[in-house]
């Protein structure tokens, strides 16, 4: 019974919408995160490799500030600086692992537009965060509020927004949860409980910008994830390859994720279907938990992936921030 009503309130955490341990409005400020070096199996510290991946590293975060944690999406770079997102509206900005931080850490709230300044502040569900390194941009998408928003170099300013009709039929509670963006310019949002006759989720591929006035309507494709999981984030490996994290809540294994790969269709067309490929799976005896945020660096000529866990700004689920190298090349 005890497990059962652990599943159950985990379950209405997922949800967005309001509950009280989500932070008020705060303004910017310093951020100090404590990190503590956890191994990948505590009954095994020895484990290393684990499907397609191996163990770089892994740390439980904790901080004194109330805004910590609920990390939805994040970006990170080779040298350990993580630029994280939480599900309401707050970056942070910190490193993690050797050598010393280039940039302060931070935690500040996502910029918002003059006409958006009365909507209520657990509405900022932002679950998705994509950039493009040429022109330093960010998108954000934001759960309830079915909206795509652009953001100038260093979270400065809104520049756009944008909702679409697409989107909106998806349900507010399970709307955007991914978003992507191609090295060629293109953008792939995934639904997390926007479904297809065939059980398979929808999802929308841009020529463009989503955030922009004058881009075309999307195409619809349909992912099909893992049995049993729902997308949580997704990471471009390049013009045709995406990486999605995937999650699943039972009451055998209460929160596992599985990390898989898609292959976008040379030409793709309305209907196509992106087979999840399984390539690592996080399940007790290993860590695991509500894994939503998901990044790659490069680093030494090899893929790296980082996954963060969303603690619900819960006491009994915990921040993780996972290291692994990715074995793996467009060829296979």
């Amino acid at each position: 019974m005890r497990r059962i009503l652990i599943v159950l309130l985990l379950a209405i955490l997922l949800l967005p919408a309001p509950h009280k341990n989500k932070p008020q409005p705060f303004g910017s400020g310093p951020l100090l995160v404590r990190a503590r070096a956890l191994s990948l199996n505590a009954a095994d510290p020895a484990q290393r490799d684990l499907g397609r991946l191996h163990y770089l590293g892994g740390w439980q975060l904790n901080s004194t500030h109330h805004g910590f944690g609920g990390i939805s999406s994040l970006l990170a770079e080779a040298d350990g600086q993580i630029l994280a997102l939480s599900d309401s509206g707050t970056l942070m900005g910190f490193h993690i692992g050797p050598g010393k931080a280039e940039r302060r850490p931070f935690i500040a709230p996502l910029p918002i537009r003059p006409q958006d300044r009365d909507r209520p502040w657990w509405a900022w569900d932002s679950e998705a965060m994509t950039h493009d390194p040429a022109t330093q941009r960010y998108w954000v998408g934001f759960e309830l509020q079915q909206m795509i928003c652009r953001y100038s170099p260093g979270f400065a300013r809104v520049e756009a927004c944008r909702t679409w009709p697409e989107i909106e039929a998806w349900p507010e509670t399970g709307s955007i949860e991914s978003l992507a963006r191609l090295p060629d310019g293109r953008f792939l949002v995934l639904a997390e409980m926007g479904m297809t006759a065939d059980g398979s989720h929808d999802t929308l591929l841009f020529a463009g910008d989503p955030a922009e006035a004058t881009t075309a309507a999307p195409m619809h494709l349909r992912y099909v994830p893992p049995r049993g999981y729902r997308p949580t984030d997704a990471v471009a490996l390049d013009d045709r390859h995406i990486l999605v994290l995937n999650r699943r809540l039972t009451l055998q294994e209460l929160f596992t994720a599985t990390l898989a790969i898609v292959e976008l269709p040379e030409r793709p067309r309305p209907g196509d279907r992106l087979k999840a490929r399984a390539l690592a799976r996080l399940a007790p005896p290993l860590l695991a938990d509500n894994f939503e945020g998901l990044a790659v660096t490069q680093e030494g000529g090899r893929r790296v992936i980082w996954i963060a866990s969303d603690d619900n700004h819960e006491f009994f689920q915990r921040t993780l921030l996972l290291k692994f190298a990715l074995d793996w090349n467009a060829e296979e």
